[in-house]
């Protein structure tokens, strides 16, 4: 998403030239490639990221935290905070 950011960015500089990006051109010899640099890095981390599972493996992550989360909270309004060790190390105290 940072490339597909740094990109945008580019091409907005450009259009409403600011910076060195305003000399620019669009020329398929010239400065396109400047432009079209962060979108093939982009499209590079993602086909690395699904290849490799780090994506699923971060899904999976924040899944079992959520789980976790919503887990602790079930806990804590039934009262029984005391009796369970939280994800944060701490059991709560009984009331």
């Amino acid at each position: 998403m940072l490339f597909v950011l740094i990109g945008v960015i580019l091409i907005a500089c450009n259009l409403f030239d600011i910076g060195p990006m305003a000399a620019w051109n669009w020329e398929i010899t010239g400065d396109v490639w400047k432009f079209a640099l962060p979108f093939g890095l982009a499209v590079a981390w993602w086909i690395w990221s699904d290849a490799s599972g780090w994506t699923k493996r971060k899904a999976m992550q924040r899944d079992a935290e959520r789980k976790r989360d919503r887990l602790d909270r079930n806990i804590d309004a039934m009262g029984l905070g005391y009796l369970h060790k939280h994800r944060d190390g701490k059991k709560r105290s009984k009331h």
